[in-house]
């Protein structure tokens, strides 16, 4: 994994509204893959507010958690993309 890679996967963790679906379409890191690269990567406390943060009523990280009448990964201002490992930069 890229440098480059590595750091949108991290980017993605971190934003409320990416769900962990997502992160498995683009990179095939599933959920248990996306915590042990957090927790590797970020320091001891961040990933724990992470954490708190992703298990709160805040994040919609899990699908289930999500309204019913998102359905799409991206934000609709974000340039088109199929299926792009990296969807910004």
């Amino acid at each position: 994994m890229t440098d480059r890679e590595l750091d949108r996967i991290i980017e993605m963790a971190w934003e409320d509204k990416t769900p962990f679906e997502a992160i498995k379409f683009q990179f095939g890191l599933a959920e248990a893959d996306v915590i042990k690269l957090m927790r590797t990567e970020l320091k001891e406390n961040s990933f724990k507010l992470w954490r708190r943060r992703v298990n709160s009523g805040v994040s919609q990280k899990h699908l289930m958690k999500r309204n019913s009448e998102i359905d799409r990964f991206k934000c609709t201002r974000q340039r088109s993309i199929s299926n792009n490992k990296i969807s910004k930069r």
